[in-house]
């Protein structure tokens, strides 16, 4: 009961805090900084959208809203919303903080369902001193606190981003899987793709999740402790269950129909499906908006000759899809792992990244407090996401604003913020691998 007070004061100051801040004058600024805000993510850009609809116009015309018509017909109508003395767009920030609670929410019940097999596991394998550790506190309510008490979470709510309902979605199918309702999962799934594309490659840790279940150890652990004990219940864990999958594809489908049926009804006068997909997905994959931003692509396609680009788009789009089958093979029996890793490489790697991507993964690599509690550099990283934090708006305001920089020093940070999560992804993986072989080696003694 004490844990559950504390827990939640934490998140009733944290929703206290966000509401805080949005009352301040102009939101900080935050809505004009490259890495918080961008041109998918952009709530003024999405206001200009919905004022093209207004008048009569498709709002993908012109070079200013890229986003879903979903999207913009659901915020669309609150960015018009005025309240006297109060600040622009209030009713889009609400809903940014109702999104980051629910999504806070649902990490920690995930985090729950993982670590209740997680701990099942041991009991399994009769590993009982990391049984006592997994005891101290649930690893769900440490990955909740971590998404909403991350800086980059809290200045994505202010900054007026709409990543937060894209994170909420992402989490959403996730929880759906790790519970088993096809239907919620191939909700999220769907949504999620549907608003940045990039989430589609999650498919695969959710067919995993359907199937398996939650996280737990490789399989041969499990066929070497029954042959030791001559027992069946130790192997029902890890048998593949085909039901909960055709389930999701089935939903999956019916709800991708959907989804197009309801963008072709609003787009009906501008354009159809064709244009929502040439001015949404069509743009981040052939990247035509070259603003700054945190990543390392706009710099890059900035410099290279207009006779190699299309090949170069090629080789970075592509890049994501040769990680996703090895990944897949050696982590298959970790899924929720699996899917940490896939937002984390997606966010390194996508055409327009913000902090609100890194907020999500930062968020849950929570989940995995136990397993990756002898994750080598940790401080490093720690250090290293403070500094480029602190970093980018400096050289940002040196190129930009005063005018004694250049370029390179804004996407020096850039390069920096890519080379740590690099450094995340191989160290977090080599701690899983690490621990699992840990299990064994205990598991046999």
């Amino acid at each position: 009961m004490a844990k559950m007070k504390w827990y939640w004061y934490w998140v009733s100051t944290s929703i206290i805090f966000r509401l805080i801040l949005i009352y301040f004058p102009n939101n900080l600024n935050l809505s004009s900084r490259p890495e918080v805000a961008t041109p998918l993510t952009s709530l003024r850009r999405l206001a200009e959208g919905y004022w093209l609809k207004q008048s009569s116009i498709s709002p993908y015309s012109g070079s200013m809203y890229h986003g879903s018509p979903l999207l913009l017909a659901i915020l669309g109508p609150l960015t018009v919303i005025r309240f006297e003395g109060q600040p622009e767009h209030i009713a889009c920030s609400l809903l940014f903080v109702i999104a980051d609670l629910i999504t806070a929410i649902l990490i920690r019940a995930t985090g729950q369902k993982l670590h209740l097999s997680y701990k099942r596991s041991l009991k399994s394998l009769n590993v009982t001193k990391l049984l006592e550790t997994s005891e101290i506190l649930s690893a769900g309510d440490i990955a909740a606190l971590i998404y909403l008490w991350n800086p980059l979470t809290i200045v994505t709510c202010v900054g007026m981003s709409t990543s937060p309902v894209e994170n909420l979605m992402i989490v959403l199918s996730l929880y759906g899987a790790c519970s088993r309702l096809a239907p919620l999962a191939a909700f999220g799934w769907v949504l999620a793709s549907h608003l940045s594309l990039y989430p589609a490659i999650l498919i695969i840790p959710v067919i995993f999740l359907l199937g398996y279940g939650p996280d737990t150890p490789p399989k041969k652990l499990f066929r070497q402790q029954k042959s030791e004990s001559n027992g069946n219940d130790l192997v029902i864990q890890n048998r593949f269950s085909w039901r909960p999958v055709v389930h999701f594809i089935l939903w999956a489908s019916f709800w991708t129909v959907y989804v197009l049926v309801l963008c072709s009804i609003y787009l009906k006068q501008y354009g159809g499906l064709s244009e929502m997909f040439k001015r949404t997905h069509g743009f981040i994959l052939t990247l035509e908006d070259l603003s700054p931003n945190i990543g390392v692509l706009w710099y890059f396609f900035a410099e290279v000759f207009d006779f190699f680009r299309d090949f170069f788009l090629i080789v970075f789009h592509v890049n994501i899809l040769f990680m996703l089958l090895p990944l897949a093979i050696r982590l298959y029996h970790r899924p929720c792992f699996l899917a940490f890793i896939y937002i984390a490489i997606s966010s390194m790697l996508k055409s327009y990244p913000s902090v609100g991507d890194s907020a999500l993964y930062l968020a849950l690599l929570g989940w995995f407090v136990y397993e990756l509690a002898e994750m080598q550099f940790s401080f490093f990283l720690f250090c290293g996401y403070v500094g480029v934090t602190l970093l980018s708006p400096v050289m940002h305001n040196l190129w930009i604003w005063r005018g004694t920089g250049n370029a390179n020093f804004y996407y020096a940070t850039a390069m920096a913020y890519a080379c740590l999560q690099i450094i995340l992804v191989v160290e977090s993986v080599s701690a899983m691998l690490q621990h699992d072989r840990m299990l064994r080696k205990q598991s046999t003694t």
